[in-house]
């Protein structure tokens, strides 16, 4: 008798999934949840409160005359109200996060359990520097590592995140160009497949921005490059590895051809996690670099923070690091909070405080964990998994630069899905059915319809294959007979497909009470 395959349900189409619908608006066991402002509850509290002993004729005009505004819910209420939002949510514990020049790297519990140790939890950013002394040694042997690792002689903390380090390196370059007397530079060069922030950044400080151009094989175009530099460029601002997931061969090239016109080089750090341990930007002759400690050094990512984005500095830059700078002397660490003294040619400070020191915590502890080698590891398995994945997905889909390996990330076009009728949104949205956040789509913009995907070091073999046969099985139906799947997708997800165009033009950013809710004045949705 043939065997049953209990437990496994078989693929439904695309109809089955659309109109079978649970009584609840539930799938399973994952239920379904409104804004927390419709659950109710306005008239309780979850606590119970002792009448006031006193009235509040003393407050005047502050007495408040309306309701707050807040559902009262108990706190089993509560809890269950954001778990089952979290359950709404793709997270990397989940599930593989192919998000290609994002790095959603795993965060090992061993760094979050370092951060939430006391003497670095507790701190408090106007403390005496006195009582912070084992905080400020590991802020210095993080610097070290950074320092290290990059092969460059100075390294600013403060910076919050990748665009924040951005601005740090270009002030710097900036203030060196005054103090030489080059103020008349007024140019940044990119090239066309940089990350946004890259120009936007150059704009910010007040520079003029001017594209590099790419060659076929998705690198950058030296003559162009020769023919853009001149005594009014700055700086010229490149990520190696690229947008496009490939290391720039002539790197040293381009660096000698910048300084020989009197300009710096801007190395974005983002895709540090590809060459960590195997290359040292110092060693290429790079200026100015940030380093995304989420992408190479596991710290969280997403949200809007909370973010760390250091940047190394060569010697020619590092005078203008922005203060506080971290010293050590007989008395223990200290910190230079003006620009005075040494620390006289910095061009000013970042932020109020000395940075992020949770990220801190998380990224030495990750360094510690790995060590040297480790780190060099790290690479070579994301490069490793990269490859893997663009040498199984090739049989179906279009790399779009199909000559040599790959770094850390397979980039895909949509040439493969010509006469289909599908796009590349199309896919991805179908790729939500089946339990996997989408790739980076349409970025970068010189690849039409771009797949971007970046599988990280952490990812097994089995955990990319089961990545790649959704893929392998999408692309089929694309080409085949079965592409209402796709058009339609997600039929699985808590909502359908949104009209995204419209969302981000008319966003609805308040809610507002129904007819049949009861509430105050409209309030602000999550």
């Amino acid at each position: 008798m043939a065997m049953q395959n209990i437990g496994r349900p078989t693929q439904p189409r695309a109809a089955d999934l659309e109109n079978h619908a649970s009584l609840t608006g539930g799938r399973g066991l994952l239920q379904d949840e409104p804004l927390i402002f419709e659950l109710g509850g306005w008239d309780k509290t979850g606590v119970d409160l002792e009448p006031a002993e006193h009235d509040a004729s003393d407050l005047g005009d502050l007495v408040r005359a309306e309701p707050i505004g807040l559902p009262g819910l108990s706190e089993p209420e509560t809890l269950r109200h954001y778990v089952r939002l979290s359950q709404k949510n793709h997270a990397i514990d989940l599930a593989l996060y192919p998000l290609g020049s994002c790095t959603m790297k795993h965060n090992p519990r061993l760094n979050e359990k370092a951060a939430r140790l006391a003497g670095f939890a507790d701190l408090h950013p106007l403390q005496p520097v006195s009582t912070a002394q084992g905080a400020l040694a590991l802020m210095d042997r993080l610097a070290h590592w950074l320092k290290t690792l990059t092969g460059m002689p100075a390294v600013a903390l403060t910076p919050k995140a990748g665009a924040h380090g951005e601005l740090c390196g270009l002030l710097a370059i900036k203030a060196a160009h005054d103090d030489a007397g080059q103020g008349h530079r007024r140019t940044v060069l990119t090239p066309t497949s940089a990350h946004g922030t890259n120009p936007a950044t150059a704009a910010f400080v007040g520079y003029q921005v001017a594209e590099i151009a790419q060659t076929a094989d998705g690198r950058i175009d030296l003559a162009d490059l020769a023919a853009k530099l001149g005594p009014e460029v700055a700086a010229i601002m490149v990520t190696n590895p690229n947008t496009c997931g490939l290391f720039e061969r002539d790197i040293v090239e381009i660096a000698r051809l910048t300084h020989a016109a009197g300009a710096y080089f801007y190395a974005d750090g983002a895709n540090f996690n590809a060459v960590v341990g195997r290359v040292k930007p110092g060693d290429l002759g790079v200026d100015a670099m940030h380093i995304n400690l989420h992408k190479t050094f596991s710290t969280p990512h997403g949200g809007g923070g909370p973010g760390a984005g250091p940047v190394v500095l060569s010697e020619a830059l590092a005078p203008f690091a922005p203060v506080p700078w971290l010293v050590s002397g007989p008395q223990g660490f200290g910190l230079i909070e003006e620009p005075a003294g040494e620390a006289a040619q910095a061009f000013g400070r970042m932020c109020a405080f000395q940075g992020q020191m949770g990220m801190f915590v998380r990224a030495y502890a990750y360094m510690r964990s790995h060590g040297a080698d480790g780190l060099r590891q790290v690479a070579e398995d994301a490069v490793l998994n990269a490859n893997y994945v663009k040498a199984r997905l090739q049989t179906a889909m279009t790399p779009a630069f199909p000559d040599g390996p790959c770094m850390h990330e397979a980039l895909f076009d949509d040439s493969w899905l010509e006469g289909t009728g599908v796009t590349t949104l199309d896919l991805a949205k179908a790729l939500i059915d089946e339990g996997f956040h989408p790739m980076t789509m349409y970025f970068p913009l010189v690849v039409h319809g771009a797949m971007l995907i970046e599988p990280t070091e952490t990812e097994p073999k089995r955990e990319l294959d089961r990545f790649c046969e959704a893929m392998l099985a999408l692309a089929k139906a694309a080409k085949g007979n079965d592409r209402e799947r796709l058009k339609g997708a997600p039929y699985l997800a808590p909502m359908r497909r949104l009209d995204e165009t419209l969302a981000a033009r008319k966003p609805r950013l308040t809610w507002r009470p129904g007819t049949t809710g009861v509430a105050p004045a409209p309030l602000a949705a999550e």
